[in-house]
């Protein structure tokens, strides 16, 4: 008989009721009780009475487990048997906080995993976007944010000056500054002969190239009759030069150097040049060497004072800026030709914009005279600096000059200072007096008192003046000389 027939029990009535069976867990099997024997009807009388019953002790409350939707049969109920309600409780509670550690731990690694995937897209980028940058010739800075510049090259051949010129000889203005900067050249001017002094800076063109010597051309006023000067090549080649003629009437010198290696110029015909024809000026303004500024032709023809002589010069009117670095310097064509010498003396100072060039053609035959004799011919010389009327400003400086305000009326030529060495030195007249007329012909301003005397008399000649001499408060008081015009071939008119 095995453990199966222990938990269940047998009862029955003799009438032939069906016996009960009963399913009792093991652990519930009740103590089993006294064994009874039948005994016969005749026998029930005499029968003694049962032995008093004990009282069970007191059982454990039992905990019944609780079936999860999972289970197809119970299982551990011993152990569940053992437990209180609490223990269950935090029992259920220590796994719901695993199963809530492992779920975070998935979740940290799934993000910790999306990071570095993320990482590795970014860092796959930026390394292929330096790597094309650096194909395209870009570069990237390291202190800098990350940024992707494009830089390319111009075509093969477009820096050579072949390439900038057309069919029919025309130069790109880059051309034009390319082809004629070696012939422009930048002039300094001192005072002693160790270069300490610096009086000035200006600009040259070199015009022609004889065996070992070059000339260059540039402005009388850049240069000085008793100075020192040294020239600058676009090579930065440093030569001395020395003065082969100079001319302040026109505002036009050459100069010379021992060299064979400078590259001269090709001069233009400036009766060609046309009003909007396209041009650049080449210079050297505030030490700025090689400096190009570009624009058109204004006008042709236009007759300009020098501002320091008076003296009147075929120039060519452009917008192309001038400044007085640039005194010297070529007017050029977009056919890589000088049409003009720039010069910072003939302006209008009224106005901005408008900048001036002595015209080569006006300027080709002084400098040819210069080279052949030093001078030009015919120039005569009086001995006098003066101040003319021609303004407002220069009224003013000449009563500054005498203290004094000038009569109502009163015009004339102020003389600042005589020569010693000229004829007019010996007649009456002296400094901050004036010469009011010549031969009779009133003379106010340079221009006047220049076209008076060259049109009459050369050197040579004796020329009569009227004079006067000013007081204040005082009326004027004339009288005359007459001085003898003295041939200059110093240049300095």
């Amino acid at each position: 008989m095995d453990d199966r027939d222990n938990i269940f029990s047998v009862s029955g009535e003799a009438s032939g009721n069906a016996p009960e069976n009963k399913y009792i867990p093991k652990h519930e099997k009740p103590s089993p009780e006294p064994e009874q024997q039948a005994v016969s009807p005749s026998q029930e009388t005499v029968q003694q009475a049962p032995p008093p019953q004990q009282t069970p002790p007191p059982q454990p409350k039992v905990v019944r487990p609780k079936y999860d939707a999972f289970m197809f049969e119970p299982i551990g109920f011993d152990e569940y048997d053992r437990m209180t309600a609490a223990e269950t409780k935090a029992a259920e509670e220590k796994r719901l906080r695993k199963e809530r550690t492992r779920r975070e731990r998935i979740m940290v690694l799934l993000f910790v995993l999306l990071l570095i995937i993320a990482a590795g897209l970014a860092a796959y980028g930026i390394v292929s976007d330096v790597m094309r940058a650096r194909k395209l010739g870009g570069s990237i800075s390291s202190d800098q944010p990350v940024l992707i510049l494009y830089q390319s090259k111009k075509p093969e051949g477009a820096n050579e000056l072949a390439n900038m010129k057309d069919e029919n000889g025309r130069y790109t203005t880059e051309g034009a500054a390319a082809a004629v900067k070696p012939s422009i050249v930048e002039i300094y001017t001192y005072g002693d002969s160790l270069h300490n002094e610096l009086l000035g800076t200006g600009s040259g063109i070199v015009i022609s190239d004889e065996g070992s010597e070059a000339y260059i051309v540039t402005n009388a006023h850049v240069l000085q009759s008793d100075g020192y000067h040294t020239i600058h090549t676009v090579d930065g080649d440093v030569y001395s030069a020395k003065i082969v003629g100079r001319d302040v009437k026109t505002d036009i010198a050459v100069i010379r150097v021992n060299s064979s290696k400078l590259e001269p110029a090709v001069l233009g015909d400036s009766d060609e040049v046309l009003v909007g024809e396209q041009v650049i000026a080449i210079g050297n303004p505030a030490g700025l060497s090689s400096t190009v500024t570009d624009g058109i032709v204004s006008a042709v023809s236009r007759k300009i004072k020098s501002d320091s002589t008076g003296f009147e010069m075929d120039c060519i009117q452009t917008d192309a800026a001038i400044s007085p670095g640039n005194s010297g310097g070529a007017l050029v064509n977009m056919y890589g030709q000088v049409i003009g010498i720039t010069s910072s003396k003939y302006v209008n100072s009224k106005y901005e914009g408008l900048g001036f060039a002595i015209t080569i053609n006006e300027a080709r035959p002084i400098i040819e005279e210069l080279i052949q004799k030093g001078y030009i011919d015919g120039r005569f010389r009086i001995g006098i600096t003066l101040i003319d009327m021609d303004g407002t400003a220069k009224i003013m400086s000449i009563e500054s000059d005498l203290g004094f305000s000038l009569p109502e009326g009163f015009e004339g030529i102020y003389i600042t200072s005589i020569a010693e060495d000229c004829d007019i030195s010996k007649t009456d007249l002296k400094p901050k007096d004036f010469i009011t007329a010549i031969n009779g012909q009133s003379v106010k301003t340079y221009s006047e008192f220049y076209d008076t005397i060259s049109g009459m008399y050369g050197a040579g000649d004796v020329v009569p003046a009227t004079c006067a001499h000013l007081e204040k408060d005082k009326e004027p008081v004339y009288y005359n000389i007459e001085f003898r015009l003295m041939e200059d071939t110093s240049g300095n008119y």
